[in-house]
């Protein structure tokens, strides 16, 4: 059976929890469940990244992430293999910065430090 996944907060460390559940916009694992959990849990602390995909799962919660004060950033369309995940979540309003495959990692903080 496949499973969500959720962040959740244990004291000062952050956890990932696998549970079942019903489906979410028909999907299972859903990654508006993930987003969602972190956008409740990390916040600004956190950074979200949705990469090619179909469909719309993901948008709504990089939207809360993105709402929460996560930096999110949405793969561009030109290095999608399908731009249906990302392209919900541009037109939606959650995402910061639009970024072709090869150029995702760099953006990101490659530490703790440099993240704040």
């Amino acid at each position: 059976m496949k499973n969500h996944m959720r962040l959740i907060r244990s004291g000062a460390q952050f956890a990932v929890q696998v549970f079942g559940g019903p489906l979410v916009k028909h999907h299972r694992p859903s990654v508006d469940v993930l987003f969602r959990s972190v956008a409740q849990v990390a916040g600004r602390n956190a950074w979200g990244v949705i990469m090619t995909g179909m469909g719309d799962d993901g948008a709504q919660g990089l939207l809360e992430m993105h709402q929460a004060g996560a930096r999110t950033i949405a793969q561009n369309e030109s290095s999608c293999v399908v731009f249906g995940m990302p392209k919900e979540a541009i037109k939606l309003g959650g995402v910061d910065e639009v970024v072709a495959l090869t150029h995702i990692a760099s953006r990101l903080p490659r530490s703790i430090e440099e993240a704040r």
